[in-house]
């Protein structure tokens, strides 16, 4: 055998060996791989075990407690409307603009470039912030490092649409139409909104968070009130698996609100609050609080309460609902106190009574009288405004059932919760007597407006009962609901009583009324006008101290208190009444706190109530022309009134070419001083500039020209006397 096969020899064998040895290498691995996978299918096994077995109930509770999270979906808020449809208070969409700085592609250097001419753009359109600290707020996040920069750094809160649109296309923002390379984010929010402002804004009300509940719900007036029907029902989303993830899916789709429909008129809710804030501005009274319902109906037409502003000095704002909150109410009591009288019979109303100017009863302090004459027929007590009358007429009669006063009031359903739908409203309150304790005294007060507290709201109800011969209509002011289905529902009127008195002695009443206005001795005679016939009944009241509160409203009885009124000549005046008194339409109550100077309740709350009525009228509210003449007289030929003027005629005749104008009179003489002047045949408005110049007081009757006055002209009188013109088309 030779070298060269044993070499090969050699070779195969060696070959054989390394495939051996491969084999058995391959061999290993494969069998280490397969090792690790038994281990890992046996640790697989264990934990299957261990979670669909030994501990299957724990994680199928938390598997069903995952899949079982829910969220609440917010429904719409309803709607308030006024009594003609337009929105009192709605749900709109704003913005929010935020910039997030963690954008993927935001460009930092060109946004540090852009800070100058954006912070300029954002002081000129948003003044709230100069250009200075808009660039503070812009260049503050940059200051930071990037991690910690805020992903929604707000920009500009609560915008409308198109003021979000405007911000959008700043040179900054719309240099990108990508929002990751400027960072340009927005948020919409559904916020309450009230188109009218602050009008009305108490009986309204608003809404908002409290501690007590984080969501926004009513906290005040008809939202609260209201508040459940409002805010409708929350729906409900779980969540759910989904090919990428989970996501919440709706369950339980929302329930919009209620949509309201108030009883506010919005031309009648502007008028009051301007007249009442006119003249609270006049008198620098604490506050004025005012309300007009309709007799009929019971609907409130208009409620305005305003308060000094202390804090930001901005003159007058809507505070509190002094309408729905007790006082004393003074004098305008009586009026409840004599209907009592009348019903029970023992009012004879031709009866006199000794009056004078003081009287104790059962051992009091001394009642005053600052009005009435020494002697007064019972009749003309409202007149007058007699304390000592009504006490002399009605203590008597309960002497013997001091309560009794009490209970007769609460039979007529003065006392009955009168739920017109705004919050926080109050029921009068009438202590109960004991006559050992001054009960007699007490009663004596509270016959005429004093120891009692009494909302203005229902002193106005009771009045107005009386306007409407004696039914007790609720005042309301919901009339109609809309459901989210679209159905509708309307409001009926309702009564507390079918009548709290006859017809007859709802006419005395009124006629007692109408004499406070145009009776001889009246209290608000300075009233009269010759438009709208007014009846009413004036009261004042002391203001009485007020227990020391804390800081969240609440008494705070660690302070000693006496009680008693205001040291000095602080007074609440009233003034109630109705209109027009031939065919009474609304009724109306006026209280003012604390007026400065010498005004009384005709002059403040009294001639808000005048104002209002005129105004009224001139529109044409009172079931009335809005033009003054009931009967337009018809004519052919033009008519010019008495002048000072002649040439007025002769743009008549020569540039008009009225040829067949008739002149009545004219004239340019002289009045002797301290005469009335001869203004016959001119019209209203040159009549009275020349008798006022003359310094008289004057009043019209009538339209047209001046036919008649009185005193005559050339009558010697004294500056100040009052002159009436008569005036006619004839």
């Amino acid at each position: 055998m030779n070298i060269r096969s044993l070499t090969s020899i050699f070779k195969r064998k060696k070959k054989k060996n390394e495939a051996k040895t491969r084999r058995r290498h391959i061999i290993k691995r494969y069998s280490f791989i397969s090792g690790c996978i038994l281990f890992v299918s046996g640790i697989c096994v264990l934990f299957l075990l261990n979670t669909t077995v030994i501990h299957a109930d724990e994680w199928n509770t938390k598997g069903d407690k995952t899949m079982s999270d829910s969220i609440l979906i917010k429904p719409l808020r309803g709607e308030i409307l006024a009594a003609d449809g337009s929105i009192l208070a709605t749900n709109l969409n704003y913005y929010n603009v935020r910039i997030d700085f963690h954008a993927s592609r935001i460009n930092e250097l060109k946004y540090l470039e852009s800070i100058d001419s954006l912070a300029d753009t954002l002081a000129h359109y948003y003044p709230y912030r100069t250009r200075k600290q808009w660039y503070a707020h812009l260049h503050a996040p940059m200051d930071k490092p990037k991690a910690d920069r805020s992903r929604s750094y707000l920009l500009l809160k609560h915008i409308p649409f198109d003021e979000m649109q405007r911000v959008k296309n700043f040179p900054y923002f719309r240099r990108w139409r990508n929002p990751n390379r400027s960072g340009f984010t927005s948020e919409r929010v559904l916020l309450r909104r009230y188109p009218y402002g602050s009008m009305a804004q108490l009986s309204i009300g608003r809404v908002g968070e409290t501690k007590e509940n984080p969501e926004v719900r009513g906290i005040s007036g008809l939202e609260q009130a209201l508040d459940e029907m409002l805010y409708g029902e929350n729906g409900v989303a779980k969540k759910r698996m989904l090919t990428r993830g989970s996501s919440y899916w709706p369950v339980k789709q929302p329930v919009n609100g209620t949509t309201i429909t108030t009883t506010i008129d919005i031309t009648i809710q502007d008028l009051l609050e301007h007249e009442l804030g006119e003249m609270l501005m006049l008198c620098k009274a604490e506050w004025g609080s005012a309300m007009i319902m309709e007799v009929a109906t019971g609907d409130i037409k208009a409620i305005s309460n305003l308060d000094r502003d202390t804090v930001g000095n901005r003159g007058y704002i809507e505070a509190m609902n002094h309408i729905v909150q007790a006082y004393e109410p003074g004098s305008v009591i009586k009026v409840i106190s004599m209907l009592t009288a009348l019903e029970d019979g023992y009012v004879n109303l031709n009866a006199t009574y000794p009056i004078g100017h003081s009287y104790a009863y059962a051992g009091g302090k001394p009642i005053r009288d600052t009005h009435s004459p020494a002697y007064l027929p019972v009749s003309r007590f409202m007149e007058y405004s007699s304390n000592i009358g009504m006490t002399k007429l009605i203590a008597p009669h309960w002497e013997n059932n001091l309560n009794g006063f009490r209970e007769r009031l609460k039979k007529i359903g003065f006392f009955d919760k009168l739920s017109t739908g705004m919050a926080r409203e109050r029921t009068p309150y009438f202590p109960t007597l004991d006559p050992k304790a001054g009960g007699r005294v007490s009663l004596s007060r509270m016959i005429f407006g004093y120891a009692t507290q009494v909302p203005p709201l229902y002193t106005c109800a009771i009045y107005n009962a009386i306007a409407n011969d004696g039914k007790f209509v609720r005042p309301r002011l919901v009339k109609a609901m809309r459901r989210p289905d679209g159905t509708d529902s309307t409001i009926e009127v309702s009564y507390v009583r079918d009548s709290i008195c006859s017809p007859r002695n709802a006419r005395i009443l009124r006629e007692m009324m109408h004499s406070v206005v145009w009776g001889e001795g009246g209290t608000a005679k300075g009233l009269k006008n010759n438009i709208v016939t007014i009846a009413g009944k004036t009261g004042t009241a002391g203001i009485a101290l007020e227990r020391p509160r804390t800081k969240d409203g609440k008494i705070d009885k660690s302070v000693p208190f006496k009680g008693g009124y205001r040291e000095g000549k602080h007074n609440r005046v009233a003034f109630c009444g109705f209109f027009p008194y031939e065919n009474p339409k609304y009724t109306c109550i006026v209280v003012i706190s604390d007026p400065q100077g010498p005004y009384g309740p005709a002059a403040t709350s009294g001639t808000v109530l005048r104002n209002l009525a005129i105004k009224l009228y001139s529109r044409g509210l009172l079931d009335n022309s809005m033009d003054y003449k009931e009967n337009p007289v018809a004519s052919t030929t033009p008519t010019l009134y008495g002048t000072q003027k002649p040439e007025r005629a002769s743009i008549l005749h020569n540039d008009l070419k009225l040829t067949h104008a008739s002149i009545l009179r004219t004239s340019n003489a002289k009045t002797s001083p301290s005469t009335v002047p001869d203004v016959t045949g001119f019209g209203i408005r040159e009549a009275l500039v020349r008798l006022e110049e003359a310094g008289l007081t004057v009043h019209f009757k009538g339209t047209g020209y001046v036919t008649a006055i009185n005193p005559p002209a050339g009558t010697p009188v004294a500056p100040g006397t009052k002159v009436v013109a008569t005036l006619s088309q004839n």
